[in-house]
């Protein structure tokens, strides 16, 4: 079954905490802070991969975790980094937060985000010595990683998209022009999940990608019927093949049911270039007419899917109405740089140290009780423990 949309949950991996140590070694009674800093914790990447056709591998499983970073240790040893955790998604693929805001749009191969980044990793007391400050015995506690539900929403990537009322005849246009191999058959919603076929160039030097979707009735804009679910596959379409059952007398007409719907649902899918493909003309006598000035449309095609009538003449203007895409520039790296929309929130603007007798907390102190018990408990504060607050010394309840 087709998945065009699945909501997962991720969680990076905590820092790791840094090391309170002091070299103790024969011959050096006193020896220095030598405290490790943590290892960062593991981060949780989305990367679009183009074997995937869509997210029913979310399907089973909705929670994600990235490994922790280790603590630091002794003679100055750093704790490992935590595992990264991948998660491939389909070429095409949105990730919104739960605000629904747009985080990132993986539209070409190879673009990756970072989902959820790790939390910072703690510093050992070594980095806390100074020449007036020999032996600090306090080290930080490691950050916890981000964690957040996200929506993960598929649009296909097409050059062309075919657009029409059910029955109209999508999909054995789909399979005379291109590889796909859709069900067809002679009654409504043949079509449930939309299909992907690819046109190859008389020459060979191209191939284009073509989208077949549920067929679009009256009131799909607002959730009639099946299209309404997969009109957001219109959207990265260059150009919408808008498919109508000539063989009726209502060309026009039909034309216009579905062009309110576009306009009705948004994305400027009113304002896409359209060619119009008059099917099934081996049901009439004379040569369909279709007499509609609109800048829009920028060709009419007059075809049999039975016959095969005016298919190639299709097939070969598809590579005239459809010019080459430019691929974007990859990074140093090699991967697609992603577009993030939003940066996200900054991290919490308090740190945790551990010391020889508890733990000491740095920098601006929360006034939500709730929030700093919670760290406290993150960072492995348990009940009877010491905490020094702005001078003061608390107890962990």
């Amino acid at each position: 079954m087709f998945q065009d949309r699945a909501e997962i949950h991720v969680h990076a991996g905590r820092g790791g905490d840094g090391s309170l140590h002091f070299r103790r070694e024969k011959h050096v009674p006193r020896g220095g802070p030598d405290g490790g800093d943590g290892g960062p914790g593991g981060d949780l990447v989305l990367l679009a991969d183009p074997d995937l056709r869509d997210l029913s591998a979310f399907r089973a499983k909705q929670r994600f975790k990235a490994g922790s970073g280790e603590p630091g240790r002794g003679a100055l040893k750093h704790g490992a980094t935590g595992e990264t955790v991948e998660l491939r998604v389909p070429v095409g693929t949105q990730v919104l937060d739960e605000d629904e805001q747009v985080i990132a749009d993986l539209a070409t191969p190879g673009a990756r985000v970072i989902a959820a980044r790790g939390g910072r990793p703690g510093r050992g007391n070594k980095r806390f010595a100074s020449p007036t400050r020999r032996a600090p015995r306090f080290a930080e506690t490691g950050l916890p990683g981000e964690e957040a539900t996200l929506d993960l929403r598929l649009k296909l990537l097409a050059d062309a998209a075919l657009a029409g009322l059910p029955n109209a005849g999508k999909s054995s246009l789909l399979t005379r022009i291109s590889n796909a191999k859709p069900k067809v058959a002679d009654y409504p919603f043949t079509t449930l999940a939309p299909i992907l076929g690819t046109v190859d160039a008389p020459d060979g030097t191209r191939q284009l990608t073509v989208a077949d979707v549920p067929g679009l009735i009256e009131g799909a804009s607002e959730g009639v019927g099946l299209g309404h679910e997969f009109l957001a596959h219109l959207e990265r379409a260059n150009l919408l093949l808008h498919v109508i059952d000539s063989s009726e007398d209502d060309a026009v007409e039909r034309f216009a049911t579905i062009d309110r719907e576009l306009a009705a649902y948004g994305a400027d899918l009113e304002n896409r270039p359209q060619a119009i493909v008059l099917n099934k003309i081996d049901l009439l006598v004379e040569p369909p007419s279709f007499d509609l000035e609109d800048d829009r449309i920028v060709r009419v095609f007059r075809v049999s899917c039975a016959t095969g009538a005016g298919i190639d003449e299709l097939r070969r203007a598809l590579f005239e109405l459809c010019p080459p895409q430019q691929s974007p520039e990859p990074s140093k790296d090699g991967l697609v740089d992603f577009l993030v929309y939003r940066p996200r929130a900054g991290g919490r603007r308090f740190r945790i140290l551990r010391t020889d007798q508890g733990f000491r907390i740095s920098g601006e102190v929360p006034e939500d009780e709730e929030e700093l018990a919670a760290a406290l408990k993150a960072a492995g504060a348990r009940k009877g423990d010491e905490v020094e607050v702005d001078g003061e010394v608390l107890e962990v309840q």
